[in-house]
């Protein structure tokens, strides 16, 4: 065996580096244009298909917000989907009753979501503005303003409701916090 070269990759300790005989793999971009950050989320392109974009986080959850997880499907359809992911989560809400679980980045439950959009405001607003929205609201349609008006007192009840439903949820936040 004259001239056969012993390799470096015997024993212990290595002879060379790890990784050094590797290229550099390419990284992808963000598939936003203009954007140059690493485009590590997958998003679908359509519903359905295997085509993905490619986004950074922030651009990532610009494309999440306004997807409509629902659309093209009747009420029924949307109902029994609905029906069926809050089943098959049920186990995260009963150890959200434990305390073993949170919302993570600070997001609000689908119904406190509702509760904004009836008082007209943004998911990240402060319990003082839900109640400065709850009070103007409640003025334009109470009864007491409006008497014999049903769909203002109807819409009073559903104000009302959407303000109880933030408030417990404030008070959720308040007790464990």
């Amino acid at each position: 065996m004259v001239g056969a070269r012993r390799s470096n990759d015997w024993g212990f300790p290595r002879w060379r580096s790890y990784g050094s005989e590797q290229a550099a793999t390419a990284q992808r971009t963000c598939d936003r244009h203009l954007c140059d950050e690493p485009g590590l989320c997958p998003a679908p392109k359509a519903s359905n298909s295997p085509d993905r974009w490619y986004f950074c986080q922030k651009h990532a959850a610009e494309y999440n917000s306004k997807w409509d997880y629902f659309e093209g499907l009747d009420k029924a359809e949307a109902a029994e989907r609905a029906a069926n992911e809050q089943r098959d989560n049920s186990g995260y809400a009963e150890a959200s009753h434990y305390g073993w679980a949170g919302s993570g980045d600070g997001s609000r439950s689908s119904d406190e979501m509702r509760a904004l959009a009836v008082l007209e405001l943004e998911a990240d607003v402060e319990f003082e503005a839900i109640k400065k929205a709850f009070r103007a609201k409640a003025k334009l349609v109470h009864p007491d303003v409006k008497p014999g008006d049903k769909e203002a007192a109807t819409q009073f009840q559903a104000i009302q409701v959407a303000y109880e439903v933030l408030k417990q949820a404030e008070d959720r936040r308040e007790w464990k916090g």
